[in-house]
């Protein structure tokens, strides 16, 4: 199992916190918004957790997911 952060893409006003608390596992586009790329590192999961409580918005949630998020197929359009 897996720890992964998921962002709220309504909610987020792009504060930026989540990526100066959790480099390791989200960076900011170029207008200041998340992208989450991988999976929180066990040794990342506190500061993970802080992220989370501490979100402006309160736009964050951890989930534990059972596959590796990075090999996930990509939905077909339909």
């Amino acid at each position: 199992m897996k720890t992964v952060l998921r962002v709220d893409p309504i909610a987020c006003d792009g504060h930026g916190l989540c990526a100066e608390l959790v480099p390791e596992s989200v960076r900011l586009d170029d207008w200041g918004y998340p992208i989450v790329i991988g999976p929180v590192p066990v040794d990342a999961l506190v500061h993970a957790q802080r992220a989370v409580r501490e979100c402006p918005k309160l736009a964050l949630r951890l989930e534990r997911v059972d596959v590796d998020v990075r090999q996930r197929p990509a939905r077909r359009a339909r």
